[in-house]
């Protein structure tokens, strides 16, 4: 995403906070970990294996054997590495977890818990995840179903694996604009607590 992408999805919050005295702030994670462990495990389970395959069908000296064992495991962990690969190699359910918590630590530090009326909504993407996830403070939360949340969540999942991050975040937006207006329409005092900006990190 440009600096296009931002201001489009930063206007989009602006326009949906114009109706309710909810206020939405929006995170997008390029990954929720680096999960470098994994790369580097599988590295030195193959090259382990290795000796055995050589020993067996090779007449190459122990000393020749321990070199290219080392090369291989070099080579292996270039290339296990790669972000693409790495993440193959992750579990589903530990990005998950990850993932989660990192929306949960995005709720934290965008204050999102510091608005008076409890009113806050976070919505969260992490993309090398491909997970979203809409946090709802506990004013929002006593008023609105979790259910609720399906529906924009399912839309912001469906653009990333199109490659429409923003126009998902957009139309998420929206969603939940509407929503929160319906429980929480404008106070008569229209104080921005939280900044619209959109948080890439």
């Amino acid at each position: 995403m440009d600096t296009a992408d931002h201001q489009m999805i930063a206007d989009a919050v602006r326009a949906a906070e114009a109706g309710t005295s909810a206020e939405l702030v929006c995170v997008m994670a390029r990954t929720s970990s680096n999960y470098e462990f994994f790369p580097l495990v599988w590295a030195a389970l193959l090259a382990l294996a290795a000796p055995w395959f050589m020993i067996e069908f090779t007449l190459w000296s122990i000393e020749r054997v321990f070199v290219v064992q080392l090369v291989l495991f070099a080579v292996l962990l270039l290339a296990l590495s790669v972000p693409a690969i790495r993440m193959m190699l992750v579990p589903r359910a530990l990005m998950r977890k990850r993932a989660h918590r990192a929306a949960a630590e995005q709720f934290l530090l965008r204050g999102l818990t510091r608005k008076r009326d409890r009113t806050g909504v976070l919505i969260f993407v992490s993309e090398a995840e491909r997970y979203a996830r809409i946090i709802a403070d506990d004013g929002v939360a006593k008023r609105i179903d979790p259910k609720e949340w399906r529906a924009p969540v399912e839309v912001l999942v469906r653009h990333a694996r199109a490659d429409r991050i923003a126009d998902g975040y957009v139309e998420a937006v929206a969603l939940c604009g509407r929503l929160l207006a319906e429980q929480f329409p404008p106070s008569s005092d229209p104080a921005n607590e939280l900044s619209d900006s959109f948080y890439v990190i």
